[in-house]
């Protein structure tokens, strides 16, 4: 018997849409029938993404977003329910990093990782879900009460890895940032969870894996490969999804096991 998760009726936001695994979990979602609302600062590498979607026979809508602007964050979610309807899914994806010994780290270091990974996914979180409860509670229309926020933390949150301390210590952060908006929430049928993926192969990193360094660490992995943005596919929609309804606060590694 076949087994199937339809998104079809529901509008997902994906903040980091412009590459990387952002943009594989907006296709992800448009291949399940979402409609996906792109939102980035690269609107260049947005309008791409959304051309190919469409291509495909996807529902999607782009909107500039910084992160770290919580008037742009306003601004880009109210424009994303004027064009699309209201949110009911929200992966919260954008993310940046620094590599250095945390001795090394400078204010500026500190600020561009914290601004972005948790206080820039707070705030859009935040944004998000003010929308979901008051539908919930009735105060605002929408033919779907509850939601789903997909918070994308990392391994490096529940592992500490070398010189990428302060990368460590924000997503630290977004984990329990994902447990306290699944306990205030929760009641209102709006499902909080986090993703943490391992080593994947993006186009960001990807002439890494062919270094030496990049080898030596590959060879360090229980089983001795990294994955490919696909691979968070089945457990992105599963989030995603209606079936979902009893997962909620849940904290999930997608890394191989690497964590173990």
């Amino acid at each position: 018997m076949a087994y199937s998760m339809d998104l079809a009726g529901r509008v997902a936001l994906v903040t980091g849409a412009s590459g990387g695994l952002g943009a594989q979990f907006a296709r992800t979602l448009a291949r399940a029938g979402a409609g996906v609302v792109l939102a980035s600062r690269r609107m260049d590498k947005l309008k791409a993404l959304r051309a190919e979607i469409e291509g495909e026979g996807g529902d999607a809508h782009v909107v500039e977003m910084d992160v770290t602007d919580t008037d742009s964050i306003r601004a880009a979610v109210a424009h994303a329910e004027t064009e699309m309807g209201s949110l009911d899914i929200l992966v919260n994806n954008s993310g940046v990093s620094t590599t250095q010994r945390l001795v090394d780290v400078t204010e500026d270091d500190f600020s561009y990782v914290f601004d972005t990974n948790v206080r820039g996914a707070f705030f859009v979180a935040q944004e998000v879900g003010k929308r979901m409860l008051a539908r919930a509670r009735g105060e605002a229309p929408g033919s779907f009460t509850g939601g789903r926020i997909i918070n994308i933390a990392s391994m490096a949150g529940l592992k500490v890895l070398p010189q990428i301390g302060v990368y460590c210590m924000s997503k630290a952060a977004v984990v329990h940032m994902t447990k306290a908006m699944a306990v205030e929430w929760g009641k209102y049928g709006i499902n909080v969870n986090a993703i943490c993926p391992g080593y994947i192969d993006t186009e960001i990193n990807h002439h890494h894996w062919q270094t030496e360094q990049g080898q030596k660490l590959v060879s360090m992995l229980p089983r001795k490969r990294i994955g490919s943005p696909a691979d968070l596919d089945a457990l992105l929609v599963m989030l995603a999804s209606n079936e979902s309804h009893f997962v909620n606060g849940a904290v999930i590694a997608a890394d191989d096991g690497f964590g173990i």
